[in-house]
């Protein structure tokens, strides 16, 4: 048999061969064609990888920048409330303070007025001594700046009524019996003056018809008697020349709507009559 086998022809081993080595050439893998142009050398980056610390210290520094921009936001909003004060108590000051005053030498004479009256109460009683000062304020401040205490005394009645409506009522009704008083007391003033004046001219007519002299007319007397005369008759006059002009008016407002009424009819009657007028001139044409 081994024979047989070498007795093989030498062709068919060959065409054997050839097809086992175009088998493993047809299974081998294709080799990579290098580049004819240098290959780019890759970008390295390098990742930066904070450490714990660092981490640490950035919460801590963002901690801070928050709380100080907080801490600031705060601090400005403080300056602005006291900014926005500081206009409101400008403006309350300018509303208060009148224009057709002036302050240097009215605040002066209120100050030494008040100093007098605190030396004036030094050697008094306890009370004159707290009742005093005041009163000499109050009143050289309504002498020297009448408007600039009118005005401070209607914001600080604002104030009252706002902020204590209790006792701006009670302090109204307060305000009220003491005018009530003060009149009354100027209403027995001057009747007692006049009673007084009433007394010393009936005693001076007597002394002057018993003697003869003219003391009415050296005492003046005479002059400001008729120069109260004059006075009342003017007044009397005025008052006639008022009540005449009232009258007057009212007249007038009664009879206005029939004058309307009489010219609106004067008016329709002359529109009437117009239209004949301008067709007899239109006839004669």
């Amino acid at each position: 048999m081994f024979r047989a086998a070498s007795r093989l022809p030498r062709r068919a081993i060959l065409t054997t061969s050839v097809a086992a080595t175009g088998v493993v050439l047809h299974t081998s893998p294709e080799r990579e064609k290098l580049s004819i142009y240098p290959h780019q050398t890759p970008d390295i980056l390098l990742v930066d990888t904070p450490s714990a610390l660092e981490e640490q210290i950035g919460v801590a520094r963002r901690k801070f920048i928050k709380a100080y921009c907080d801490t600031h936001s705060q601090v400005q909003g403080v300056i602005s409330r006291w900014i926005g004060v500081e206009h409101a108590i400008e403006n309350r000051v300018k509303a208060i303070i009148s224009p057709n005053e002036s302050l240097t030498p009215g605040l002066l004479y209120v100050g030494v007025a008040t100093l007098t009256g605190s030396i004036i109460a030094r050697s008094r009683f306890i009370g004159a001594r707290l009742f005093l000062p005041p009163v000499f304020l109050f009143a050289s401040a309504q002498q020297f700046l009448p408007q600039t205490t009118a005005n401070l005394k209607a914001y600080l009645g604002l104030l009252e009524d706002t902020y204590f409506p209790n006792f701006s009522k009670k302090h109204a009704i307060a305000n009220a019996h003491t005018r009530m008083t003060w009149d009354h007391i100027k209403d027995a003033t001057q009747n007692s003056r006049e009673w007084v004046t009433h007394g010393a001219e009936v005693a001076v007519d007597k002394v002057q018809e018993a003697t003869g002299l003219k003391l009415k007319e050296t005492m003046g007397w005479a002059q400001k008697q008729a120069e109260v005369k004059v006075i009342e008759a003017a007044n009397a006059v005025e008052q006639r020349a008022s009540e005449a002009k009232a009258v007057v008016e009212k007249v007038i407002e009664e009879k206005v709507p029939e004058i309307k009424v009489g010219l609106e009819k004067v008016g329709e009657e002359t529109k009437e009559q117009v239209p004949p007028k301008v067709e007899e001139i239109k006839r004669l044409v």
